[in-house]
């Protein structure tokens, strides 16, 4: 994939892993503020960091949490600026690695869900099933797109746990988004969106761990 693909919001943030002049290793945090597909990607200027310490020309190593894994490439230091702020572009990144860290195995499942998306304005609405899952997150298939990376959501639908139909809602927020091919973006479902539970409270966790398990033990 190339980098534009993981579709990560302005303000998202990340790593900046190098060494000084000095040969002294650094590692500050950033965040994105924008970017030109193929030419240069722009980030906020660490406020950890000395004014002396990136400069123009200077390899650097990028880490990203983005979706289930560490999104890395490596890229060189083109500018810094310092008004209107502070900003570092970096050159734009054609190789990238990406390695999946899963906390949980996950089951493949067909469960009909409502998505509601939180974080606008006005809370946006729409349907789809939960694909797999895990006790610490979820892919899910939508009718529509309804949100970004970054974004929190709630998904609620009903389970069965030994022969009892449960309902669910799930707080969670999007950590990727899958995008299909554009013969498959005419499917039942072309927003697909890989989702981490936050703050599920406690009736709910003990619902969703019961589930998982439950599925676990018929595999």
């Amino acid at each position: 994939m190339k980098f534009e693909d993981y579709k990560l919001p302005f303000g998202y943030p990340l790593s900046l892993e190098g060494a000084s002049a000095g040969g002294v290793p650094f590692k500050f945090a950033s965040k994105v503020i924008g970017c030109i597909p193929g030419d240069v990607l722009i980030l906020s200027h660490p406020r950890a960091a000395k004014a002396s310490t990136l400069r123009p020309g200077q390899k650097i190593l990028v880490t990203i949490m983005a979706g289930n894994g560490v999104l890395a490439f490596a890229s060189v230091i083109d500018q810094i600026i310092a008004q209107p702020r502070p900003l570092v572009f970096l050159t734009y990144p054609t190789k990238l690695s990406f390695k999946e860290i899963r906390g949980a195995t996950r089951v493949e499942i067909r469960v009909p869900i409502e998505a509601v998306c939180l974080s606008g304005l006005v809370a946006t609405k729409t349907t789809g099933v939960i694909t797999d899952i895990s006790t610490s997150g979820a892919r899910i298939e939508l009718t529509e797109s309804i949100g970004d990376i970054g974004g929190s959501m709630e998904v609620s639908g009903a389970i069965t746990i030994a022969r009892m139909e449960e309902k669910f809602n799930f707080p969670a927020v999007i950590r990727s988004r899958v995008e299909r091919s554009t013969r498959e973006s005419e499917a039942e479902f072309p927003a697909i969106y890989g989702i981490e539970f936050v703050e599920v409270p406690h009736s709910q966790r003990l619902l969703l761990y019961a589930f998982v398990y439950s599925l676990l033990a018929t595999k």
